[in-house]
């Protein structure tokens, strides 16, 4: 007869060193890793096929040039600046307020230049804007 009480205590396991490894490489992972996005996607510009619409006699074509300056009716803006470009579009607009603007750019023209002709324009409130692209040459007719 056997008068020992049998050991029936499950072996204990210990996490804390699990837990411990778990956490370290989690902080290598999150210190190893960039978060930065690297992007070197080289675009050009679209072309647009749509047929061509009628143009209006009474439009406001603002030109930028592939240096990103600006022309209003042919003539060139003094400088890039915003204050400039809403003074010289003031100055051909006069009293109309409510025409069409058309910004022809090249397509070598610097992106904040088109942005900056884009918010002069809706700064002194004319809405109505459309880009101008060419059709490709060889576009089936």
């Amino acid at each position: 007869m056997n008068l020992r009480q049998s050991s029936s205590d499950e072996p204990e396991v210990n996490l804390t060193p699990l837990i411990d490894v778990v956490f370290i490489l989690l902080i290598f992972f999150m210190v190893s890793t960039t978060f930065q996005k690297e992007s070197e996607i080289k675009i050009e510009l679209p072309e647009a096929t749509a047929d061509p619409v009628e143009e209006k006699k009474d439009v406001l074509e603002l030109v930028i040039d592939a240096d990103g300056r600006y022309f209003i009716d042919q003539e060139q803006v003094v400088n890039t600046e915003l204050e400039t470009l809403k003074k010289a579009i003031s100055k051909f607009l006069g009293d109309r307020s409510e025409i069409p603007v058309v910004i022809r750019a090249d397509r070598k023209t610097p992106y904040e230049a088109v942005v900056r002709a884009m918010d002069a324009t809706a700064q002194l409130g004319l809405v109505h804007m459309s880009l101008a692209t060419s059709q490709p040459e060889n576009a089936a007719e």
